[in-house]
């Protein structure tokens, strides 16, 4: 790697990317870290032949963004790398302005798996440069194993779970239901797995379903952009905002389902969706929308109305449907973070690090409400199961 004068060694791994990398220093003898925009180009056109015509367009409005005729060799390889900062993105959104290139949907001739990437594309991001870098970018490497995971082991736990029981619609009323080591009940919540391990339990078929169906048709998608990491991130943090949701508002019921993740990512791509409609370009977003709110609607109504039925297991009353909000809360914050911020480093964002300080005082709230609050207002829990 080529070591730059004031920041020290720098990776790149691809191989035109290496050669472009060696390249640059030598339009900068003076070892100042700019190289003029006039060279950028032309080093550009003489390897146009061998760059993704997407990628060139991104480094050419690059080169258009900066006025005073310079680029800071730091930039190129943060757009190579993929660590771009806001002040960043706005410099090539700009100069991308400024080229009024052809859309990616514009585009002809594209294959199967090509329609599909610009499809996610489309779907999720709301910056054409962003799709464009994204659609040339994509490899399918890893593919989005954490969704799938997961929601592979949710039917495989309710297929195991009804042939035990022998029920499969409405599983929660049976009477042996709560039993399964892997449910959050207030009386057990000293095993701190039941916080998380309870997305692993639905109601019945009916809860699973919907929340399998939007995990593959929201959580898939994202990850697919957004990658297993950051996906994963706001998944799990409505898990277990929502347990402990749970714990402290409706203190006397028990939790199952996944809704809590399901309900963060699905309310922060819808909250992503309005905060950028006129760059979203997904088709039929207003009715795709307001599909999405009615199903939610539907599964939070049915979660409501199985809370406040008479219970199969008196005086322990059926699961709370407070999770659902928990996910809520936790996707218009964290996850509108993560999806506005395609490729950013979210370390350097103020509304971040604001909000996960928001989560963190949360949590250990709820920890010590769990430890104290209960035994402190005298509260009659329902008898372990």
């Amino acid at each position: 790697p080529w070591k730059h004068p004031r920041r020290g060694p720098v990776l790149c791994w691809a191989p035109l990317t290496l050669r472009l990398c060696v390249l640059l220093p030598q339009f900068d003898p003076g070892n100042t870290g700019y190289i003029s925009t006039g060279k950028f180009r032309s080093l550009l056109e003489s390897h146009s032949s061998k760059l993704d015509p997407h990628k060139r367009e991104v480094l050419l409005a690059l080169a258009d963004s900066h006025a005073d005729g310079q680029i800071c060799y730091q930039d190129f390889v943060n757009l190579m790398s993929n660590k771009r900062s806001n002040s960043f993105r706005q410099a090539i959104l700009q100069g991308n302005r400024r080229l009024c290139s052809k859309a990616l949907l514009e585009e002809k001739g594209l294959n199967l798996s090509q329609r599909l990437i610009r499809h996610v594309a489309y779907e999720t991001l709301p910056r054409e440069i962003d799709r464009k870098w994204y659609y040339d970018s994509y490899t399918c490497c890893p593919p989005p194993w954490f969704m799938i995971t997961v929601t592979l082991l949710e039917v495989a736990f309710f297929l195991y779970n009804g042939v035990s029981l022998d029920q499969f619609v409405l599983q929660v009323t049976h009477p042996r239901y709560l039993k399964n080591s892997l449910v959050y009940h207030p009386q057990l919540r000293a095993q701190a797995w039941r916080f998380l391990t309870y997305i692993f339990m639905h109601a019945g078929i009916e809860h699973l379903g919907l929340n399998v169906v939007l995990q593959l048709l929201v959580g898939v998608p994202l990850e697919m952009v957004h990658g297993a990491t950051r996906i994963g991130l706001v998944y799990v943090a409505g898990v277990v905002a929502g347990s402990l949701a749970v714990s402290v508002a409706d203190m006397t019921a028990p939790v199952v389902g996944s809704s809590g993740g399901v309900y963060a990512l699905v309310s922060a791509h819808l909250a992503n969706i309005v905060m950028n409609w006129s760059g979203m370009k997904c088709q039929f977003k207003l009715l795709r929308m307001a599909v999405a709110l009615v199903c939610m609607s539907m599964e939070f109504g049915r979660a409501v109305w199985l809370r406040f039925h008479p219970s199969a297991y008196p005086p322990c009353p059926h699961p709370s449907f407070v999770a659902h909000l928990g996910g809520v809360a936790v996707g218009i914050t964290l996850g509108v973070v993560v999806l506005r911020n395609y490729e950013q480093r979210l370390q350097d964002q103020s509304l971040w690090w604001i909000f996960v300080a928001m989560y963190t005082v949360f949590v250990l709230f709820a920890v010590f409400w769990n430890i104290f609050a209960y035994t402190l207002l005298d509260l009659k829990l329902p008898p372990p199961p």
